[in-house]
């Protein structure tokens, strides 16, 4: 799996004009799942996404995590994270795991992150044609990747 977290003051989701998801304070995800992503990797990253201390304490230091600051989140599908520009201008998409396998584990991440907040999740629609807005506040974005944990 690969995540870009965003830090934001305001993101939200729309989908055919009509906003499905808006929040506050928190992180906007864009989740790539590919082939051969487990369970294991979705414990990984939500204990990862949810203990991040990547927000302001009152010295103004990064020091506070999503749950210290009482933030929230939306997550959306972006299977585009595992394009393969090496050959050619036209991205591959090869790694990225199909729809049958990548829903469940779409689900199961933002389950697990609810889970472990104690809150609902906003998300986005999967494969749907999606308008994301955010404010990324800082700005802080970091990408992660569970096959590559560092």
């Amino acid at each position: 799996m690969r995540v870009v977290v965003q830090r934001v003051s305001r993101a939200s989701v729309t989908v055919n004009e009509k906003t499905i998801s808006s929040i506050d304070n928190g992180l906007l995800l864009l989740l790539g799942i590919m082939d051969g992503d487990t369970e294991e990797d979705i414990a990984w990253l939500t204990k990862k996404v949810v203990n991040l201390r990547i927000f302001n304490d009152e010295a103004g230091v990064m020091n506070n995590s999503l749950r210290a600051s009482d933030g929230n989140i939306i997550v959306v599908s972006q299977f585009t994270l595992h394009a393969s520009t090496k050959k050619g201008n036209r991205p591959s998409y090869i790694k990225a795991a199909r729809p049958e396998v990548a829903v469940p584990l779409y689900g199961a991440f933002v389950g697990a992150l609810e889970q472990e907040l104690g809150k609902p999740v906003g998300t986005g629609i999967f494969g749907a044609d999606m308008q994301v807005e955010l404010v990324n506040d800082g700005p802080v974005t970091i990408l992660m990747d569970t096959k590559n944990k560092e």
